[in-house]
Order: C-alpha cells, then structure tokens, then sequence
C-alpha cells in the first residue's frame, strides 16, 4: 500500500475510533481492490479507494441510529460499500449484503474471507425476491442504487418497525425529495432528515438521507422484480 493510502486510512481509523485489528481488515480490502482483477468497480487504486470507498462508507458512523444497530441489510451492494466496511466497523452487527449479480457476490465473498469478516454475508438474490428479509433489519443501507423512490421501495419491506434507510445522495434537489416524501409515505416511511457530510478532503454536495419506517408497509410490497423502476409510486 502507498505512503499515502496509509496514512489515509490511520486518519480514518483514528476518526472513528477503530482499533488495530480493524484498521488491517480494512487494509485487506483496499488491498483485494487493487489485486483481485475481477474487482466490479473502476476505482481499484489504493489512494482513490480509501476515500470513494471506505471515507463514503464510514461515513454514516456519524449518524447514531446505525451505530446501534444490530441487523443491517446492504441493498445493491456492488462491490460491497457501504456494507463491507461498515461490517468492520460495526463488529457486533450482522450485515448482509444484498446484490443480484452472481460476478458481484463472488468478489464480495472473496474478501469477506481474506479480511476474516466474519459478521457480513453476501446474500445473491434481486431484494424483491428476498422473503428472509422482509421485516428483519433495523437499517437498511443504499449507495448508489436508484432513484430515491424506488430506493424507498426496496427497503421499506426489510425494516421492522422503528427501523431506517439509510440513503448516500448527492446534490439537493427540492422537486426530487417532494416526489420521494410523496412515495415514503405511501409505504409506511417518514423522512427524518438530510445530513450533509464531508467523508474526505474536497468532496462537495455529499448528503445522508434518513427515513424512519413509522407505520407497516402494505402488504402489497414488495412489488414483482422491476416495477420499483417501470411504474414508479409517484411522478
């Protein structure tokens, strides 16, 4: 690893409080990014993904509600951010890491081995087609994923009661988050707020959105695979 993704990653260990032990987990990812050539993601370069990917990641250990949280899913978890460093961060939760894509899922469980994290599980299967999920999760975690609404939609079944999403967003958009308060309510879910963070040096316009699961979703969710996204619950 470089001088400088070293020192990047003391700072965010020293950050959020992490011990030794830790900080090497997070060392093994960084390090499975840049090695394993099947990695499903074009930011593999130490320096670049201590910020884009573990900085965005442990970020959200700000926010209260997640660091008390014992049941986590990861929805569309790509290469396995937010959930995987979150997993290391947060040793006494459970994280599944939900993602549809079998090439995904495989690089996820490579480096769940090799960094020993023993309390995160890649979960292969489309969200809507995730029955073990439904009302199990006290957050539920999403970066990157999809429009806001039909984020709504993925998570609101997998939350008990109390529960929150956690949403990564970027710039605000007023007339956005009128149509995703329209869909949230729809589906048992409140906005609660907008956080804006600063994961790393120079980063803009980076915000956590939260939304409490206040009432139980209609039983008509989940909808069938894709109608989150073809036939959206407000426009």
């Amino acid at each position: 690893m470089k001088h400088g993704a070293q020192t990047a990653l003391a700072a965010l260990v020293g950050r959020y409080g992490l011990n030794e032990e830790q900080r090497e987990r997070l060392a093994v990812v960084l390090r499975c990014l840049a090695d394993d050539d099947r990695a499903p993601t074009s930011v593999r370069e130490d320096e670049a993904a201590v910020d884009v990917h573990l900085a965005d990641s442990l970020v959200a250990l700000e926010l209260e509600l997640l660091r008390n949280a014992s049941e986590i899913a990861d929805i569309g978890a790509g290469a396995g951010f937010p959930g995987l460093a979150l997993a290391v961060a947060l040793a006494d939760s459970n994280v599944k890491l939900v993602e549809s894509q079998a090439r995904k899922c495989g690089f996820m469980e490579r480096v769940l081995d090799a960094g020993g994290i023993e309390n995160a599980q890649a979960v292969c299967a489309r969200v809507e087609e995730w029955p073990e999920g439904i009302g199990a999760h006290d957050v539920v975690l999403a970066r990157a994923v999809a429009p806001q609404p039909v984020v709504l939609e993925y998570a609101a079944p997998l939350l008990r009661l109390g529960g929150a999403l956690i949403d990564w967003r970027g710039r605000r958009d007023a007339e956005e988050e009128r149509i995703a308060g329209d869909a949230a309510g729809l589906l048992g879910l409140e906005r609660s707020a907008i956080v804006k963070v600063h994961p790393y040096e120079g980063v803009r316009d980076h915000n956590l959105h939260v939304y409490l699961k206040a009432r139980e979703t209609p039983d008509r969710f989940p909808r069938r695979v894709g109608m989150a996204r073809k036939k959206p619950l407000v426009t």
